[in-house]
């Protein structure tokens, strides 16, 4: 066999590299995924939403390299950056180690939760690499049960792909979802939203309808001057 890293050949081993490319792989991504000591760091990061969990340390040259947002905090001297401690508001703990973990690494395993929280904290500091990611799982992880949650989540923050995608699930579970609980509250809060559900609904539905005559009476004129 041919390793696919260095291309020597080698005997079958259990990856399609050889055995010292699958070890320096491995060290590599040791190296990447290391929890940074605290006592090296020379900036801490803290949840105000749970700041008795304790610091999140970091390095200022990650945090400025990954986001715009921290670049321009620190480049201005503003009193974070010349403390060392930035709280970071209406976040928790588990997000925050989760936003830090992911800036060194580019890893996350996500859950629902995790993925709305990051998402928002992503586009805030503009982690574009993050905020797709967690984009891409909200869309790929849609179903009728999640879908007011992640709708009005993604209005909040105009995700049209999100909103597009949530709409469809939405439109196609419409009788589920208007006897739960969340679209109750939802019309008691936000009534523009679903106002907005209505209009996909209705502008879905009645273009099959109209699709369904076109195919079953081909010849009838059904819209005026558009004949088929």
């Amino acid at each position: 066999m041919k390793c696919k890293s260095c291309e020597c050949s080698f005997q079958e081993f259990i990856t399609d590299t050889c055995k010292q490319c699958d070890e320096d792989h491995k060290a590599k991504v040791a190296f990447l995924t290391a929890t940074q000591p605290a006592s090296f760091s020379d900036v801490v990061l803290f949840a105000s939403d749970d700041e008795a969990a304790g610091p999140v340390p970091a390095h200022k040259a990650v945090l400025v390299s990954r986001s715009p947002v921290f670049r321009a905090m620190f480049e201005n001297e503003m009193e974070e950056s010349l403390s060392g401690t930035i709280k970071i508001g209406e976040v928790s703990y588990r997000t925050l180690g989760a936003f830090v973990n992911f800036l060194y690494t580019a890893e996350v395993c996500l859950d629902q939760q995790l993925a709305y929280d990051l998402f928002v904290m992503a586009e805030k500091y503009q982690v574009q690499r993050l905020k797709d990611y967690c984009q891409k799982f909200l869309v790929s992880n849609l179903n009728w049960d999640n879908s007011l949650l992640t709708y009005t989540l993604a209005h909040r923050h105009n995700a049209k792909q999100i909103i597009d995608a949530a709409l469809t699930v939405i439109t196609d579970n419409m009788d589920k979802l208007t006897s739960r609980k969340e679209y109750t509250k939802l019309k008691e809060k936000d009534p523009q939203l679903v106002f907005e559900i209505y209009e996909a609904f209705l502008s879905r539905h009645s273009s099959f309808s109209f699709v369904r005559m076109a195919r079953t009476e081909p010849k009838k004129n059904i819209m005026g001057p558009f004949i088929f």
